[in-house]
């Protein structure tokens, strides 16, 4: 054990007084918190003036609270100056008692990266790139089973995964970063309850102190009605908070709590309470006891400074004064070493302890003092920093500087000094962007700060107030560090200037925007130069921009520029700004300024890479974010977006490649895993897809666009029914997401339950009626339900936003071609393949509207066309197969036929086709054994038409009985006139082939036209 250690653990074993207040809580952690008859407290407010001894209880209180296995954390005004800081030193504490809080851990985390990314351009919000177009085309197909129905029946449309994929994911992702995206306190709150939960599971108690109340309360109050309000989520019963502060409780915040609050009002100690503190602390004189009951007013704090100092006499209390002065004095005057008396006055100049500033403070003669000063009664804190307490620090402070003026302006400018060089060392680690984010700069930046203004606060103001416009541009938490620091060095310095500033700055805290409001306040100081009012400028801009306001941060940003044309901050803000309003031009202007100014800026390299990506130039796109990766080889946002950029190029594995990259910098980082599990999707691997989304949902669970896109990459591998879940869950996050609706429709469409997909398609129609892609769908789910004029209808209106959209073209000649009009079928196919002239299906589409016209060559033209660009695709050549046989060319359909068959030896379609052919070569008799194996097949994985129409196949073969029944049912599930008219063609083979066949091939044919 330290000396230290030894001198703090007989402080508690002297402990006198407030034997109540101690019983009160010690009695409180016995109870049962669900008890009806007497439940434990959950709050407790310690109130009093300061000295009064709130913090010295709150001590004893903690030291109960560990003996009732309770976990206990502490923070006060030192400590915090936000609720982040507050939470994250709350969570080390309890860590140091029970071990890691890894799911806070990870919320920190995500905070500070969210929050460091408000600092760099927003991702790409342009349009469907054509390589998403083309590879989405490829991807998305599906062959039907029927013959003659189509190649990709239930092919998806493409142009609206690509969009799905690039604009909607670009749209919501740039804007949870402008605005911080989850970086939110609440998203720490959240995960800091649940530490509780898991705490409170583990311990009897978990207690959470609040000191200096009456300071802390102006950050933390809300935060903290917020969580007793369980608007984080159910705080355990469990859990006590207790708070310590000068002042009552705000009544109108706390109005709803009131009833729930234990107050604890802390009087000064009573006449025996301060005479059993004295005897215990050797002073038994009667006359020496009654002057200390009259100096102190039974002020626990002057009471036991009295007390330490040991008087003996009436006159060695009471020399007039400042009863506070005159207790520290004596105090001090009772140190006997002179070298401890000076260490302890020496100690009280900084604003916080450890031992390295109390040695720069103190200097070599009080080498080995650092343990003994920790022992003394007004000297408390936790973690890495003491301080004094402020009636103590006060005072001594106050007999310094009018004691020895001189010596007070040396001291400080010492160790402005000694924190100046500590910066200095920090910065050879750090570049100059950087500094401001670290927290041990800032440290040593606002120490040595306040020092400069303790030791010549005139001269020294404006530099300060230069200092305050940078802290305005970090955060809250920062400027209110910086403007409680200048309140602390008016006080201390008593400077009328300094304190009219701290006093008007601190003002602005209390605004709804504050930085924007000091900022202001800032600008009208004259001797601010123009590199400060640049910077304000700046930082006003930076504000309004994530506010929104773009044309007020515009404004802003040109009079930063107007002050200082060499900020190249300023430069990059705009051109982000212009970035953000699709000014793309004007944004790459401006970065390229910022550029020539600071060649080696990264932020500005990367930002004017997003710039050219959202433009569509992807390969400078490329260039400017490798030479920022180049710059800062860790940048993994630079990395993630040089991904995004080959990912929209459709070089999708260099992109897998960067993305893959970037998680090895952050491997929580859940955008790039997103992102990742895109490139992934596009490039149709889409289990790795799959595996990168959940992934990138076990970050963030209620992340409604990646759980949009897994569901794509669970529609495209052609799991309906989980691509419906994802939807459906994405949908639950987000009822008014328009693209989850419209795919959802599209999963129902593939799925064949296409009243579903109207449904849903309709439904995102009525939040985006120009939705082009969900009137596309829509229409694809009239044709396939056989309703070819609603199809007609929406895809036409389709057409009308959108007129050069290839699938939806090629949808509609579809849906003419089904309905019998196959001129304006062949029109269609014929516009969508000027689109898209590499489009097989399209082109065996054509073909069978040219076959079912009787035009057999421009039939066989278009499936040679088609085979060309698929040669390994077994559905074209078997269409090219029947065209030829169709005009009569059977050897030409033989050879077709027998390599469709070779190629998917299970396709039932060029199975039929090539029995036919020999059906009608003659060779019935010759095949009735592979007539009757292809239709004994089970049907259970054709659709509806396919069964019926190989069930009247059989029929016509093998059970002439029921040929009537059976051209019955095929007649109910066939969709339109198109269907009929290919039902027809093969009845009009079979009934050519002559005997028993052909007659029932006849008959089928009078049932269906109603004609001999």
């Amino acid at each position: 054990m330290s000396r230290g250690a030894l001198i703090r653990q007989r402080a508690k074993t002297r402990f006198v007084g407030r034997r109540a207040q101690l019983a009160l809580f010690t009695e409180n952690l016995s109870k049962d918190p669900l008890s009806e008859e007497d439940p434990a407290e959950f709050l407790f407010h310690v109130r009093g003036v300061g000295g009064v001894g709130k913090s010295t209880l709150l001590r004893q209180w903690q030291e109960a609270a560990r003996r009732a296995d309770a976990v206990t954390a502490v923070v006060d005004e030192n400590d915090v100056h936000g609720v982040q800081q507050a939470l994250i030193e709350l969570a080390r504490q309890l860590a140091d008692q029970t071990g890691p809080c890894r799911e806070f851990d990870r919320a920190v985390e995500q905070f500070r990266r969210e929050q460091a990314a408000q600092a760099e351009p927003a991702p790409v919000e342009g349009e469907v790139s054509m390589s998403s177009r083309v590879v989405s085309q490829a991807a998305l197909g599906a062959a039907s089973l029927i013959p003659g129905a189509g190649v990709v029946t239930a092919m998806a449309n493409p142009d609206a995964a690509a969009q799905g994929l690039d604009r909607l994911r670009s749209v919501s992702r740039s804007r949870a970063q402008r605005r911080g995206g989850r970086g939110d306190e609440a998203g720490l709150s959240r995960a800091f309850v649940a530490e509780l939960e898991r705490l409170c599971r583990r311990h009897r108690w978990v207690v959470l102190f609040f000191d200096t109340w009456e300071q802390s309360a102006r950050y933390l109050d809300g935060w903290l009605l917020s969580l007793l309000d369980e608007e984080f989520g159910p705080v355990p019963v469990n859990v006590i908070v207790v708070l310590a502060g000068r002042d009552e409780l705000v009544e109108r915040e706390w109005a709803p709590l009131r009833d729930q609050v234990t107050d604890v009002p802390l009087e000064v100690f009573t006449e025996a309470e301060t005479r059993s503190l004295l005897t215990s602390r050797g002073v038994s004189d009667p006359g020496v006891v009654e002057a200390v009951l009259q100096l102190s007013m039974g002020l626990p704090l002057l009471v036991e400074l009295l007390a330490l100092a040991r008087p003996h006499t009436v006159e060695e209390v009471d020399a007039g004064g400042d009863l506070a002065d005159v207790a520290v004095e004596r105090f001090v005057q009772w140190i006997t070493a002179p070298e401890q008396r000076e260490a302890v006055r020496a100690g009280a100049l900084p604003l916080q302890l450890n031992e390295d500033v109390f040695a720069a403070a103190a200097g070599s003669e009080a080498e080995g003092l650092w343990e003994w000063l920790c022992g003394q009664p007004f000297v408390s804190g936790r973690g890495d920093f003491k301080h004094y307490h402020a009636v103590v620090r006060a005072s001594m402070v106050r007999q310094q500087r009018i004691h020895s003026p001189q010596s007070w302006a040396s001291a400080h400018l010492r160790l402005a000094g000694t924190h100046a060089a500590w910066r200095a060392t920090a910065e050879e680690r750090l570049p100059e962007a950087k500094r401001w984010k670290d927290p041990e700069w800032r440290r040593h930046r606002l120490d040595e700060t306040y020092h400069r203004l303790c030791a010549h606060p005139g001269t020294q103001l404006t530099s300060a107030l230069e200092q305050v416009v940078r802290a305005a541009g970090q955060d809250t938490a920062v400027l209110r560090q910086w403007i409680e620091m200048l309140e602390q060095a008016a006080q201390d310095a008593a400077d009328a200037d300094l304190l009219t500033w701290s006093e008007r700055l601190r003002n602005t805290l209390a605004d709804d925007e504050p930085e924007l409001a000091c900022l202001a306040a800032l600008l009208t100081h004259s001797r601010v130069g123009p590199e400060g009012k640049s910077w304000a400028h700046t930082y006003r801009g930076n504000r309004l921009y994530l506010g929104d306001r773009d044309e007020e941060a515009l404004t802003e940003f040109d009079r930063a520029i107007a002050y200082d044309a060499r900020n190249a901050h300023a430069w990059g803000s705009r051109g982000e700004t212009h970035r953000w309003l699709g000014r793309y031009d004007q944004a790459i202007t401006d970065l390229t300024t910022a550029l020539d100014i600071n060649p080696g800026d990264d932020w500005a390299l990367a930002s004017r890479g997003q710039a050219h990506l959202q433009a569509g130039r992807y390969d400078q796109a490329v260039a400017d974010l490798t030479a920022a990766i180049d710059s800062n080889p860790s940048y993994d946002w630079a990395l993630s977006q040089r991904g995004e950029a080959h990912r929209l190029a459709g070089r999708y594995d260099q992109a897998v490649t960067d993305f893959t990259a970037a998680l090895a910098i952050d491997p929580a980082y859940g955008w790039a895993l997103a992102s990742r599990g895109q490139a992934h999707l596009q490039a149709g691997r889409y289990d790795q897809a799959v595996t990168d989304l959940t992934a990138a949902l076990d970050l963030n669970p209620t992340d409604d666009w990646v759980l949009g896109q897994r569901g794509a990459a669970h529609r495209l591998a052609g799991r309906y029914d989980d691509a419906v879940t994802d939807l459906t869950a994405a949908l639950a996050i987000d009822p008014a997401y328009d693209w989850a609706l419209a795919s959802r429709g599209a999963a129902h469409r593939q799925a064949e339950r296409y009243d579903q997909a109207v449904t849903d398609l309709t439904a995102a129609l009525a939040i985006d009626p120009e939705n082009d892609w969900a009137l596309a769908q829509r229409g694809a789910a009239h044709r396939l339900a056989g309703r070819y004029d609603q199809a007609v209808t929406d895809l036409t209106a389709a057409l009308a936003i959108t007129p050069a959209y290839p699938w939806a073209l090629a949808q509609r000649g579809e849906s003419h071609r089904l309905a019998g009009r196959y001129d304006q079928a062949v029109t269609d196919f014929t516009a969508a393949l000027d689109l898209n002239p590499t489009d097989d299906w399209a082109l065996a589409s054509r073909g069978q509207a040219h076959q079912l016209a009787g035009r057999y060559e421009q039939a066989v033209t278009d499936f040679t066309a088609a085979v060309d660009i698929a040669p390994t695709l077994a559905w074209p050549l078997g269409m090219r197969g029947r065209a030829h046989r169709q005009a009569g060319h059977y050897a030409r359909a033989r050879a077709d036929l027998e390599r469709a068959v070779a190629w998917e030896p299970e396709d039932v379609f060029s199975r039929f086709e090539k029995l036919m052919l020999d059906t009608v070569e003659g060779r019935l008799e010759a095949g009735a054994e592979q007539w009757s194996e292809l239709l004994a097949a089970p049907t259970g994985s054709l659709d509806e038409v396919d069964a019926r129409f190989l069930v009247l196949l059989r029929a016509l073969h093998l059970e002439p009985r029921l040929v009537a029944e059976a051209t019955e049912a095929l007649l109910a599930a066939l969709l339109g006139p198109g269907d009929v008219a290919e039902l027809l063609n093969y009845l009009a083979e079979l009934s050519a082939v002559g005997g028993e066949v052909a007659d029932r091939a006849r008959q089928c044919r009078e049932l269906i036209v109603g004609t001999p």
